[in-house]
């Protein structure tokens, strides 16, 4: 049995994530084929990740079994997710409430000053956005009004204070189907915020966005990346078809890395040159299929892992 995890020197240290398993929000307690969380550490263990994104709360356990479970695979907790409604101050009780349990969750899992875990944080957009991935880029009536933008702002503002009163420093997740999808929105959150941005690169294509320009352009505030490949076929056929972000998981516009048409070594390159330190998340966002053989996301995984070792991560 590990011990423990191991101490992290590296300035760039490589997780896994449940998502890359099928587990996540719109599937966790839904979906009957979603793997259980022991099958989950034991892959992201062999693979041979340095940490694991926390899934959705409580999946891979909380408190002294979650410790006990991360210890006994040699892992490190990278993070944990959650769309909080920011332009919507009537809502933020309750998201606030949902904050301070994911951190009392890091509380008590956190390890040395260096690899703490990130507070992913992520518009919860609305009807209409939710309705509409990859498409206000084309349709600027989806974007927030200039009220919209200044309540958004001194929500993120109020988050962002409680992550950094208990000890985390927070990063922000532009996610398809939010207020902050497109290029121009993440300008935007940037400019009105001083939160560090969690560069995704599968979502960046899905709003219209290009993972090199971005590293060039936003660089210095990225402190956090959830690295994916992508098939962008997929992506502009699920757009076109006016799909929801379920269509694009379905069908499969997240792929293993090095399979997909982004420029992954490209894209190592530039985030290293820009001077990057902290958890390089993989994933590849799927949803269980009863037909996929048992070990399919295992292996994924392993492949995704060693892909990231010969590049000398």
């Amino acid at each position: 049995m590990v011990e423990g995890p191991a101490d992290l020197t590296a300035s760039i240290a490589v997780a896994g994530a449940p998502v890359s398993f099928g587990a996540f929000e719109v599937t966790v307690g839904i979906d009957p084929h979603v793997p259980d969380a022991a099958s989950v550490l034991d892959a992201v263990q062999h693979a041979g990740y340095d940490g694991i994104d926390l899934g959705p709360p409580g999946y891979l356990g909380e408190g002294g079994e979650l410790r006990r479970r991360l210890d006994s695979h040699g892992l490190h907790l990278a993070g944990g997710y959650i769309a909080m409604p920011f332009s919507e101050p009537a809502r933020m009780p309750d998201a606030i409430d949902e904050l301070h349990r994911l951190l009392g969750i890091f509380d008590s899992v956190r390890n040395a000053a260096l690899v703490r875990p990130r507070p992913t944080l992520a518009d919860a957009g609305s009807e209409a956005r939710r309705r509409t991935p990859g498409r206000a880029h084309d349709d600027p009536s989806l974007t927030l009004d200039a009220a919209g933008w200044s309540r958004f702002a001194e929500g993120v503002k109020r988050a962002a204070g409680l992550c950094r009163d208990r000890g985390y420093e927070p990063t922000f997740h532009h996610h398809g189907a939010s207020y902050i999808e497109t290029p121009e929105e993440i300008e935007e959150m940037l400019r009105r915020t001083d939160i560090g941005l969690c560069l995704d690169t599968g979502h960046l294509v899905i709003g219209g966005g290009d993972p090199l320009r971005a590293v060039a352009d936003w660089g210095a505030r990225i402190n956090h990346l959830h690295l994916k490949d992508v098939r962008r076929s997929v992506i502009e056929r699920v757009t076109a078809g006016e799909g929801l972000m379920m269509d694009f998981w379905r069908e499969g516009a997240f792929c293993a890395l090095g399979d997909g048409d982004l420029d992954i070594d490209g894209i190592l390159r530039a985030i290293r040159d820009a001077g990057f330190s902290g958890w390089l998340v993989v994933e590849q966002d799927m949803l269980p299929r009863r037909d996929d053989p048992a070990d399919r996301a295992a292996r994924d995984q392993q492949r995704n892992r060693e892909y990231l070792r010969v590049r000398g991560l």
